[in-house]
């Protein structure tokens, strides 16, 4: 039988065109909770962390309450900003009462990207086990803008922007990637 690769192996081999230029793209941040402030945004700053260590611009951030019409207000607002390319938001994708954020995001969005919360909770599988089943991260593409929703602990940031958001984000990632179609996404 072959050998699975190991995380680390697949890391290494991540197809990288360096003959590309990096192409910063602007990331606004939303976090969503009833309780989190600046100071205790754990989530919201392992994001700002990341984009930026990456190259990209922090375009904004803010935390909103867990309110489907508030969250969906405040997406709706930043894929109407033309300097807004992508948000991420972190929390309310779980399962309990106050969890609406999937809710909102289908609310602006014109066009899921199934395979992103499909992806993650495969990625996370490896991490907590059938845990990941509570998780309803998604994505989708609202007036042009990409639109993600990870879940709000520190841990999920990490693994969502380290194994999916990193790579997807770089035009230089190889065969494809979300950055080369940001150009097209508002064609009809």
């Amino acid at each position: 039988a072959p050998r699975r690769r190991s995380s680390s192996e697949e890391e290494a081999s991540v197809p990288i065109d360096e003959s590309r230029d990096f192409v910063p793209v602007n990331i606004a941040v939303l976090t969503v909770s009833d309780t989190r402030t600046p100071e205790t945004d754990r989530s919201g700053e392992v994001l700002v962390e990341r984009l930026e260590a990456a190259g990209h611009r922090l375009a904004a951030r803010l935390i909103v309450v867990d309110e489907r019409a508030a969250i969906a207000e405040r997406l709706r607002a930043w894929a109407d900003d033309e300097g807004v390319d992508v948000v991420i938001a972190t929390g309310g994708t779980g399962v309990t009462g106050r969890d609406v954020t999937p809710e909102a995001l289908s609310d602006v969005c014109e066009k899921e990207i199934a395979g992103f919360g499909e992806l993650f909770r495969m990625l996370s599988y490896e991490k907590i086990g059938t845990s990941t089943i509570q998780s309803r991260c998604a994505a989708g593409v609202a007036r042009g803008t990409y639109i993600f929703a990870l879940p709000g602990s520190p841990g999920a940031c990490r693994d969502g922007w380290d194994m999916i958001l990193a790579t997807q984000l770089d035009i230089r990632f190889r065969p494809c990637n979300f950055v080369e179609l940001l150009p097209r996404l508002r064609e009809s």
